[in-house]
């Protein structure tokens, strides 16, 4: 079991907390689903000619069908692991997908690429040295997941979820990219 951000003391007072949130997304998938079930309806009763069902029954398989899949999307296996990520002067800490929170400092980041995965938004952190990677607490669970790039082996983090939304993110890590390191945040 992973830590929770509020378990591990910031590096610096100025940290920025993301984490995911499963309610943030329930709400988001349920509402597109819902505004679109109630948009093609009328058209597939058109064509239908009709069913001669009053507006409510509509409007509850509407709430039904949105409920469930934005519950069943919510609850997957990725979408219910948490992940968080704080960046603050000292560092980049990041916990993947239920992992043990690491840190790294700046001076160890070699790159931050944030990049689409079909519909997913995903982060990745190439270090300097896989040496200069602290574990921010006692290890049980591990680092987040590697990944090989053409820049070196990255950490890895799924955005979809990410409250405040991964563009904040991608604001922040670029201010302290740029102020620490000269280099932009690389989008692809």
């Amino acid at each position: 079991m992973s830590f929770a951000p509020e378990e591990v003391q910031a590096p610096a007072r100025d940290a920025v907390l993301f984490r995911s949130s499963p309610v943030r997304a329930f709400l988001m998938v349920f509402a597109a689903l819902l505004v679109a079930y109630l948009a093609v309806s009328p058209v597939v009763a058109r064509f239908a000619r009709g069913t001669g069902e009053p507006w409510w029954v509509t409007a509850a398989q509407a709430v039904a069908v949105a409920a469930g899949a934005a519950g069943v999307y919510t609850l997957s296996a990725r979408g219910s692991l948490p992940t968080w990520v704080r960046v603050s002067e000292a560092g980049l800490e990041l916990a993947a997908q239920d992992s043990d929170p690491i840190l790294l400092e700046w001076r160890d980041v070699a790159a931050v690429v944030i990049r689409r995965a079909g519909l997913r938004t995903v982060l990745e952190v190439v270090p300097g040295d896989l040496d200069t990677v602290h574990p921010v607490q006692d290890a049980a669970d591990g680092a987040p997941p590697l990944t090989d790039t053409p820049r070196g082996p990255a950490f890895t983090a799924d955005l979809s979820q990410l409250w405040p939304t991964s563009r904040a993110l991608r604001r922040e890590l670029e201010h302290w990219m740029l102020v620490k390191k000269n280099q932009p945040v690389r989008r692809f």
